[in-house]
């Protein structure tokens, strides 16, 4: 099999397809302190449309922006397009097996979370791979048509 080299830029035509194809997306590493980077990313994914899942194994942490949150990806209750990772680059390779497991079709690894293990992993079970980027950004580039039907 032939893997994707992902120190090279994504093509926007492929980071267009999975953004515009995903519905529902597992955040791994949600948080609901508002001045981490992971909050400000949930709410945009969110307010863009996105069916947005937060997965946070505290206890202590049932509820971040009215969402109900998951302790880990195997407890969630429907259907997951999506995994986005804010985690450590070295926690990628077991949420790689968790996506594969519940069937998700993307596995996308944050700014700085970068694993090859993992990619080649997931990418071996047929899902696309993200690596070192970010789905708000990405949202805001050229390729992107605003849905100005929301409300803010």
């Amino acid at each position: 099999m032939k893997y994707m080299n992902h120190s090279e830029p994504y093509s926007d035509d492929y980071l267009k397809g999975i953004l515009t194809s995903v519905k529902t997306i597992a955040m791994v590493g949600a948080s609901p302190d508002k001045t981490k980077f992971s909050y400000g990313v949930l709410r945009v994914l969110n307010e863009t449309g996105y069916d947005m899942i937060p997965v946070n194994p505290r206890s202590d942490i049932t509820e971040i922006r009215g969402l109900k949150v998951y302790p880990n990806l195997k407890s969630i209750d429907r259907p997951v397009d999506m995994v986005e990772v804010f985690r450590k680059p070295e926690d990628l390779y077991e949420i790689a097996k968790e996506a594969i497991e519940i069937n998700a079709k993307v596995l996308w690894g944050q700014i700085g979370v970068i694993n090859d293990e993992a990619a080649r992993l997931a990418e071996d079970a047929g899902l696309k791979v993200v690596m070192n980027r970010c789905p708000k950004i990405e949202l805001f580039r050229p390729f992107w048509k605003p849905r100005l039907d929301l409300k803010i």
